[in-house]
């Protein structure tokens, strides 16, 4: 298995020759063969353990071993202890998802703390296997059943291409000690029953299992490529991308595709939807139908789709501006007030006013239904609702409208239309230049 090891981190994994590396070290079977074969390589090494304190004295005595072994190949070692059931039921998740989430993130840690490049991770190609099943049983998406990844940004898994039996022959041949962990007997938890039970099944059936694995694992990843570059090239067709971080999806252009409903799911299921019977209604909801993930929000809107983030709600409030006051910052920029001799620069985020017309202090405050304004250039009176319906405006765009008033009057539908009635005329003595940056 050495020669092989060595072969494969030449061929694949050769950048961690030069890295600073931190192994994950349980004190199991894997992880000590994984910390022996890097060390014979006069690798620049470090231990990582984490003592979940799950299991009483043997915790404690699995981190004194691998104390032990870190001093014994002399490389640093780092260790901590965790209130693994206290974060659990405080997160309200498994106390397997807990250990996952507070080992990570105390390696993210380490390795900005101590400066390593990357943590290695002793998986291999039986725990690739049950993972897998796990992910099929779950009903997951093709993602789920392409395996773990041996490479994945920080983190890195040079066994992943051995299995249990070969890692074991090692470790007898080599005569290592490692620890056996009480947990992993027992088969209440699903990834051990499929250990215990079921795979070996499997492979009293059809001992080349691992190896069909690994070709049907090659397939499912082609056949995952292939999905994401078809993905990307209807993501760049469909997506209409704005300033305000909104998506603009129209439907016409995704009822193009064979499927319109299987692109959406992929298009989407990055931004964490997962009701997807609901978003896939969006295709033929009224507009105004809204979906919200943790982080984002879809919004029918007449014949497009429309992906925002969520942010935090700003508040119903309005901002008073005294006559004195020459600038004042609101959700949507800040706003400047200068006095000038004439008219220049006119565009969107500008307007000019006569001052004498104005009434102070000046409001600032969100639209609200009944408003109307005289839009300037034209003739007459027209309520914002109508402004907007003409103007085409988004659910979400209508949603981030200011205005800037006189005495309740509104001045500015602000960065769209200024008023008729504050315009400045021949007469004018003190124009003002308002605008939005």
């Amino acid at each position: 298995m050495v020669e092989d090891f060595k072969k494969h981190i030449d061929n694949n994994l050769a950048f961690l020759k030069e890295g600073k590396l931190l192994i994950a070290c349980s004190g199991g079977l894997d992880s000590v063969v994984l910390t022996s074969l890097l060390h014979s390589f006069e690798l620049d090494l470090g231990i990582a353990h984490c003592n979940f304190k799950l299991r009483g004295k043997e915790s404690d005595r699995d981190e004194k071993f691998v104390a032990m072994l870190a001093d014994e190949i002399n490389v640093p070692f780092f260790t901590k202890s965790f209130k693994t059931e206290k974060y659990a039921k405080t997160h309200k998740i498994s106390i397997q998802m807990a250990a996952r989430e507070l080992r990570y993130n105390w390696f993210k840690e380490l390795l900005q703390e101590k400066n390593y490049d990357y943590v290695i991770t002793a998986h291999h190609r039986d725990d690739n296997l049950e993972t897998f099943m796990i992910n099929l049983s779950r009903g997951t998406g093709i993602e789920g059943l392409t395996g773990i990844p041996e490479i994945n940004d920080i983190y890195i898994r040079p066994l992943l291409p051995f299995s249990r039996h070969q890692i074991l022959a090692y470790a007898k041949v080599a005569v290592l000690a490692w620890r056996e962990d009480s947990s992993n007997s027992s088969t209440k938890y699903l990834r051990n029953k499929l250990r215990h039970d079921v795979i070996p099944a499997f492979k009293t059936v059809n001992p080349e299992l691992l190896q069909n694995f690994d070709t049907t694992l090659q397939h499912l990843k082609q056949v995952s490529t292939f999905v994401k570059k078809q993905i990307e090239q209807v993501r760049s067709d469909v997506f209409e991308y704005s300033e305000s971080d909104t998506i603009k999806i129209p439907i016409h252009k995704l009822q193009r595709y064979e499927d319109p409903k299987i692109y959406l799911f992929f298009l989407l299921k990055d931004y964490g939807f997962t009701a997807w019977n609901d978003i896939l209604k969006m295709l033929t909801a009224q507009s105004g139908k809204q979906i919200f993930s943790h982080t984002h929000r879809l919004v029918k809107d007449r014949v497009d789709i429309l992906l925002s983030p969520i942010v935090a709600d700003i508040p119903d409030r309005s901002y008073t501006i005294p006559e004195e006051e020459r600038m004042i910052i609101i959700p949507s920029g800040m706003i400047k007030i200068k006095e000038v001799e004439e008219v220049t620069d006119i565009d969107l985020k500008t307007i000019y006013v006569d001052k004498k017309k104005l009434k102070y202090p000046l409001i600032v405050r969100k639209w609200k239904e009944g408003d109307y304004f005289y839009p300037i250039g034209m003739t007459g009176k027209k309520k914002l609702s109508k402004y907007f319906k003409d103007e085409k405006l988004s659910l979400l765009a209508k949603e981030r409208i200011w205005l800037l008033c006189s005495d309740n009057t509104i001045i500015w539908i602000i960065n769209y239309r200024a008023d008729n009635r504050f315009k400045i005329e021949p007469h004018t003595k003190q124009i003002l230049k308002i605008t939005i940056t």
